[in-house]
């Protein structure tokens, strides 16, 4: 059963990895390996123990099936509402609030304001859509497209840098702040020095080259203007909400999804009110159920599938198995797990981070008897750290540059000569000042100890 689940499982991740050379979406390879390893599972399970009645099998693999569904829905839900209020934002031109007041043209200068508007702004948002939005902003502020890919692949590190340390700003930190493996504060507190350094230590060696000014496109008209006052409303409410989250699970202890849920809700009653008031007069202003109509659903459903499938080689066991092998190998002290940290996060850049984070939370589980690493340990702290970072060494490596890709074409051999080398200096100089700042792990690491 276990060679069986986990060569399913290689072939789909190498299915998913090949998207593009094979032109099959990995949403869709991903639904299937869900189900796949699932079915394989359950009748492996039934052979195994041949004795076993169909109620008793059936009630098994179900109770399972609901428990694990119920923990993926958490993050699928939570992503939905948080998708569907940065893409009502853009629907009502809410970021050209801030896009407005960027008018230098220094190429020095205008790195600077791009990577740190994009590293807080990932943060708040996600560091998916802060990527679709600022390479939307430099198509406005650079004619020049090899130019224009620097900045773009500028973009993608300080995106990534930025989702890291934000509970809400990566998909790898949602995870584990859902699963309740670090907190709101001390995720931010631990890890947004060492993200800051990430970002700002590639922008210093860009910077260092560049020269001159930039050359802007010509200015295109068109489109339907939404009014200033409604952009900054709709702007400031939807940023609200997100940052409303984590208050709300604060206040009520009810999961974040919820709280991302209300945000949405109390944002879509406004839009249908503003819509139907402008629509009388003429104007057609969107609401949120014109904006589910062209949310990134594939994006959904591939977490569904690729986390119900990790969840599956949990429930088997086969991550326990893998936990114990990297403990053998590395240990749980440090500087054991921060080797495995930094193993898993340049793992990301060639595979996707979303499963490897799923993995690894499968692996290490923070209830039970078995505690290895509890609420709040280094280890999860600098895991979103190095999962959230390490994608941007390959440009394929996160959904930031998947999506950075797809939109200007960035081919993967240029990525890997002009960007790569420079979100390695990044990569390894945030995890240096992360372990230095760490009390704990600083008092245990001799060699780092004596090096400061």
């Amino acid at each position: 059963m276990v060679a069986a689940l986990v060569t399913i499982f290689i072939i789909g991740y190498a299915c998913i990895a090949l998207e593009h050379p094979l032109k099959v979406n990995k949403t869709a390879t991903a639904l299937l390996l869900g189900v796949v390893v699932w079915a394989v599972y359950s009748f492996c399970h039934a052979a195994a123990q041949p004795g076993m009645d169909i109620d008793t099998w059936h009630a098994f693999i179900s109770g399972h099936l609901i428990e694990n569904l119920g923990e993926t829905a958490e993050i699928v839900f939570f992503l939905l509402g948080a998708m569907t209020i940065v893409t009502l934002i853009e629907d009502y031109q809410g970021f050209r609030v801030i896009t407005d007041k960027i008018t230098t043209t220094n190429k020095k200068k205008l790195l600077w304001v791009v990577s740190i508007l994009t590293f807080f702004l990932s943060a708040l948002l996600d560091n998916m859509t802060t990527a679709i939005v600022m390479v939307a902003l430099l198509r406005k502020l650079i004619a020049d497209q090899r130019e224009r890919w620097l900045y773009a692949g500028m973009v993608i590190l300080a995106a990534n840098a930025g989702g890291a340390w934000s509970p809400i700003g990566d998909v790898t930190t949602i995870m584990l702040w859902i699963g309740g493996q670090v907190t709101t504060v001390n995720i931010i507190v631990k890890t947004i020095v060492a993200s800051l350094v990430c970002m700002v230590v590639p922008v210093l060696i860009v910077g260092a080259t560049l020269k001159g000014d930039i050359e802007r496109p010509a200015a295109q008209g068109g489109g339907i203007e939404v009014p200033v006052h409604l952009r900054r409303l709709v702007l400031i409410m939807g940023v609200a909400a997100l940052i409303f989250v984590p208050i709300f699970k604060t206040i009520t202890h009810l999961p974040p999804y919820l709280g991302m849920l209300f945000g949405l809700g109390v944002l879509w009653i406004t839009t249908e009110i503003i819509s139907r008031k402008y629509e009388k007069e003429g104007h057609k202003l969107p609401t949120a159920v014109s904006t589910l109509e062209h949310i990134d659903t594939p994006t959904i459903l591939f977490f569904l599938g690729i986390l119900m499938a990790v969840s599956c080689l949990k429930v088997a066991g086969i991550l326990g198995s893998l936990a114990g092998g990297l403990n053998n190998v590395f240990g749980t002290a440090a500087p054991g797990f921060f080797f495995i940290d930094i193993i898993i996060g340049a793992l990301s850049s060639v595979v996707d981070n979303v499963p490897l984070v799923a993995a690894v939370m499968g692996m290490y589980p923070i209830d039970g008897a078995d505690i290895i690493f509890h609420q709040n340990h280094a280890f999860w702290e600098f895991l979103a750290y190095c999962a959230g970072t390490g994608g941007s060494l390959l440009i394929i490596g996160s959904a930031a540059g998947v999506a950075v890709m797809g939109m200007e074409k960035i081919d993967f051999i240029w990525y890997l000569k002009k960007i790569s080398l420079l979100a390695l200096a990044g990569y390894i100089a945030g995890a240096i000042v992360f372990v230095l700042m760490d009390v704990t792990l600083f008092e245990q690491v001799a060699w780092l100890r004596d090096l400061a």
